[in-house]
């Protein structure tokens, strides 16, 4: 494996240590066996103790006296722990990515600070009956109230255990008067240690869910391949409303009554608490979640319950892939299409291909399972081509029909005297379901008050005078930078032509809960965006609302339209359906048609019909036609031809090599340098394109530029990667890296 000397290895395997190495010599017999990630037996501090470490780094070059460098002892022979498994899973990681070993590790191992554990108390009777009993009749002659409070509370099931805080608070009897009880001999207080868990509600198991043919159809093919050691990736393509969650349900349930644990990932945005319910009134208390809403206490003690077999299941975004199980038997990413699933720091991995690593390193293997009702390219590509098996659900469950789309061509409306957000035929709608007393939701993809802020007689756009990006009007007169945070207030003087006629685009989720009340003053109206969801809490707490029918219309960005479930919701509007159509990015049509078909799959969703109304400035184009026929594989023929013709994923792969400095032209140059060493190794079949700038070339004053690199191989990738690595790593070690940073993205999903 290795024809180093030397291997630097980490012995104490938790978040804030992994920077902490120590160096051992590899003895000969070990050499064609150790890479990096690999578990072994070392010789620790003053006692030589042997402790197990994990080898993070290979090397020629001794730390300090080779003679004083101790030796690795051997390679452990026991199955691989899921510590083991951590550790291989960051090795591969930062080879497949590029990255640091460290930052791997900092990924893969949970950043769960060790807590305190939460203990609960109870009080029992310690003497026997019957001189309790006559305790009790001494408290009542003396009026000793409190005594004979607490005595009569426990004569009333002496047998039981009575919750401390039960006797202090409803009983209001004082932490002394139970002290001296318990002194006295007459009481027992216990202390029991209990985990912190997250939700709370319903637990209460219901009947199985009988599933449909095409339902059980998938569960039995997936758990017959599971039982015949046959271990593979499953793609669920579902039109909106086909039931994947029950089809992910049945799988669970298989898989732990096999003995084995199963992780669900779930995008951030549409991790719910309706949701979260469907798999807690299924499986009880074994089953918890993962998000950046828990405590810290709450996150290690969930890390606690998987390590030890308390849990089964767990749920939760991209970081729940790292729980700890001992024997990790399925996992399930639901809406596998959506973009957070890949990492936007280093390293910028992408969770489906991380699972399905996993899914190899573990015991026995695992299976993954991807459900989307619109997949990404990538993985309907490989399903086509048959590393992926490919399962169909073309049927609601409820047994209605998808809703009747409609495309309003907004310059249209705007020929004919509409000036308003609302096209005629989305305004005759709304005041139908209105009548009605069913329910409407309007999207739209973007944040705050208002888009950019210009001058309407020069052009001129207020920018951040630390990032290439436009401010942004806010409520109190205020220009925001999303990207910084720099504010200014709003200007009624254009600085570069001194007009006053400076107004901004107002499309966004304020303005239109303001329309919405001006033309429905009725209408009880909620908003959901990143302004209205900061609280902890507050995410659930509007959707419960709208759920319980506390409101008539939900206006919101892309969190509303993701995998809810509203019965009563007959009409959807999508405003501005365009916008994300023209962003600088390959993946901009496959993000608007995605985005599109799962807002029009929130209408008719119960058992009456629903209507969407799509409105845009390009009714012809393909994304937006192809959304309002609810037409996946059309979509999917017409984008992959685009793709196949300039070599985009998953065609073909594509590395950017993205550099961040202090100073614009010494990046530029760098940029260049790093484009010509790659050059010269002459490979056949390689397209390099830049160094350019960014798509926003500046943040917080730091220039940004890519050189992007495509070739049919990602093996070919990833070695012109390992070049540029190892020229890097010999600038630093002269100090020439200072104010640069490299990194890389592989098939980049966000843009840079």
């Amino acid at each position: 494996m290795t024809s180093c000397e030397y291997a630097n290895i980490i012995i104490d395997i938790s978040h804030e240590k992994v920077d902490r190495l120590f160096q051992y010599r590899i003895p000969e017999r070990l050499r064609d066996r150790i890479e990096v990630g690999s578990p072994v037996d070392v010789p620790f501090g003053r006692g030589n103790t042997l402790r197990k470490g994990y080898v993070l780094e290979l090397t020629d070059e001794a730390n300090w006296d080779p003679a004083k460098i101790k030796e690795i002892v051997s390679i452990p022979k026991d199955n691989l722990s899921a510590e083991d498994i951590s550790i291989k899973l960051a090795a591969w990681m930062k080879r497949y990515y590029g990255s640091t070993m460290i930052a791997a590790l900092k990924t893969v191992i949970p950043a769960t600070k060790k807590m305190d554990k939460k203990v609960r108390k109870f009080v029992s009777l310690r003497m026997n009956l019957r001189e309790a009993t006559e305790y009790y009749h001494e408290c009542v002659a003396k009026k000793q109230k409190a005594r004979e409070r607490i005595m009569a509370e426990i004569l009333a099931t002496p047998e039981d255990k009575i919750p401390y805080e039960l006797i202090t608070n409803k009983l209001h009897v004082t932490a002394a008067t139970l002290k001296s009880l318990a002194d006295k001999g007459i009481l027992k207080i216990e202390e029991e240690e209990y985990y912190r868990k997250p939700v709370a509600g319903d637990s209460s198991r219901y009947g199985e869910k009988v599933l449909s043919t095409e339902q059980q159809g998938i569960v039995d093919c997936v758990i017959s391949d599971m039982d015949q050691g046959k271990r593979d990736t499953y793609l669920i393509h579902g039109i909106t409303g086909s039931g994947k969650t029950e089809v992910y349900i049945a799988l669970i349930d298989e898989v732990v009554k096999r003995g084995k644990q199963a992780i669900v990932l779930i995008p951030e945005i549409a991790l719910t608490y309706q949701t979260l319910m469907r798999f807690y009134r299924h499986f009880g208390d074994r089953v918890s979640v993962m998000n950046s809403s828990l405590s810290p206490g709450e996150k290690f003690d969930q890390m606690e319950r998987a390590r030890t077999g308390d849990i089964d299941i767990i749920i939760g975004p991209r970081s729940a892939l790292f729980t700890p199980f001992p024997n990790t038997g399925i996992i399930i990413i639901d809406e596998e299409h959506e973009s957070s699933y890949k990492s936007e720091s280093m390293p910028k991995y992408h969770a489906r291909e991380a699972a399905i690593e996993l899914a190899k390193l573990v015991p026995e293997g695992a299976s993954v399972v991807l459900g989307s009702a619109t997949p990404s390219l990538e993985s309907y590509y490989r399903a086509k081509n048959g590393q992926y098996h490919l399962f169909e659900l073309k049927r609601r469950l409820t047994g209605g029909t998808l809703p009747e789309v409609e495309i309003a061509d907004l310059r249209e409306e705007l020929r004919t005297g509409n000036r308003s957000i609302f096209s005629r035929r989305l305004q005759e709608l709304m005041e139908d379901r209105l009548s009605k007393g069913e329910q409407a939701m309007l999207f739209i993809n973007r944040r705050g008050l208002a888009g950019f802020v210009s001058c309407r007689s020069c052009g001129h756009v207020f920018k951040c005078p630390h990032c290439d990006v436009s401010l942004s009007e806010h409520r109190g007169g205020r220009l925001v930078c999303h990207y910084c945070g720099y504010e200014e207030p709003m200007r009624k003087i254009c600085p570069k032509c001194g007009s006053k006629y400076v107004s901004s685009f107002r499309a966004g989720t304020q303005q239109i809960e303001d329309e919405v009340k001006k033309f429905w003053p009725q209408a009880r109206v909620l908003r959901m965006d990143a302004d209205t969801t900061r609280t902890k809490g507050s995410y659930d707490k509007i959707l419960s609302a709208f759920a319980s029918k506390e409101a008539d219309v939900l206006v919101g960005t892309q969190m509303i339209v993701k995998g809810h479930d509203f019965p009563d919701v007959t009409l959807v509007g999508i405003l501005a359906a365009d916008m994300s159509l023209y962003a600088s990015d390959y993946r901009a049509s496959e993000r608007t048609f995605q985005l599109i078909t799962q807002a029009a799959g929130r209408a008719g969703r119960g058992e009456k019909e629903g209507n969407v109304v799509i409105q845009t400035y390009d009714p012809e184009h393909y994304a937006i036609v192809a959304a309002s026929k609810q037409d996946y594989e059309g979509f999917y023929e017409e984008e992959i031809a685009y793709r196949d013709l300039l070599r985009y994923p998953p065609i073909a792969h594509m590395m950017s090599v993205q550099i961040m400095s202090s100073d614009e032209d010494r990046g530029m140059q760098f940029a260049t340098r790093l484009r010509a060493i790659m050059e010269q190794q002459g490979q056949k079949g390689v397209v390099f394109i830049g160094p350019a700038a960014a798509a926003i070339s500046k943040i917080n004053d730091v220039y940004r530029m890519a050189v992007y690199v495509k070739m049919d191989d990602y093996q070919g990738l990833i070695a012109y990667k390992d070049m540029l690595e190892k020229y890097i790593r010999g600038l630093e070690d002269i100090g020439q890296m200072k104010g640069i940073s490299v990194q890389f993205d592989f098939d980049p999903v966000n843009g840079f």
